[in-house]
């Protein structure tokens, strides 16, 4: 723990709401952090916000998109800007508590896994929500797995915790959801040694405020195929 510097990836798009406390739950855990804000386009005061929080001291950098391009155009822009040993990607809408960032850390910092996947299907509190969400996840992790010969249970969740050297030699290019398949692609080719941990999930409903849909599920199949037939 004394030599872990933490590059916490936050994509925002429209969460002037739930910014402050985000940022609040991310500086109330005890590691040595980087915490690296990308505006993707919002147009509900968010950016304002994300200026007057750098102002601050509680956001270290803070990238603007002019236009929205996706979270993982937004992940990527927090990434190459990235000096961590270690990063993870949260997001900031509430959904992934930081409070889980121990166990997820724990694998990487004895030395036993490369990168860490947070399950929201291994046991942890989780609300209750979309059965087809559910239904969703599964066979999109499932078709996952027979492309990496992985045997993940949440190839989709947001929580992914990587090496920082590993995570920013990675050949990544999807600007929206397609960067969990492919994140989880390049890890696969990399030989990477993948655990996963029981994480805590508070969902949204759409009227709260989710963004994704069954369009980008749909979406996420040709991802899966394209990024584990091309490197």
């Amino acid at each position: 723990m004394g030599e872990l510097v933490l590059s916490v990836l936050i994509p925002v798009y429209n969460e002037r709401e739930t910014i402050d406390r985000i940022l609040d739950e991310v500086h109330a855990v005890p590691v040595r952090k980087q915490v690296i804000c990308v505006d993707d386009g919002s147009t509900d005061g968010t950016v304002e916000r994300l200026q007057e929080l750098k102002i601050a001291g509680r956001i270290d950098l803070l990238a603007l998109h002019p236009v929205n391009r996706g979270k993982g155009a937004a992940i990527r822009t927090a990434l190459r800007a990235s000096t961590g040993n270690v990063v993870i990607v949260q997001d900031a809408d509430l959904e992934y508590d930081p409070a889980d960032w121990p166990g997820l850390l724990a694998p990487i910092i004895d030395g036993r896994a490369d990168a860490v996947f947070g399950s929201r299907f291994l046991g942890g509190p989780h609300r209750v929500l979309y059965f087809w969400h559910s239904v969703g996840n599964t066979l999109l992790t499932t078709f996952s797995n027979m492309l990496t010969n992985l045997n993940l249970t949440d190839m989709e969740t947001c929580y992914k915790v990587i090496r920082g050297d590993l995570a920013r030699s990675l050949h990544l290019t999807s600007d929206r959801f397609g960067f969990e398949p492919e994140v989880t692609a390049r890890l696969a080719q990399a030989k990477a040694r993948i655990y996963e941990v029981p994480i805590s999930y508070s969902g949204r409903t759409y009227a709260e405020g989710k963004k994704i849909g069954w369009r980008d599920g749909v979406a996420a199949i040709g991802h899966i195929v394209r990024c584990n037939l091309t490197r």
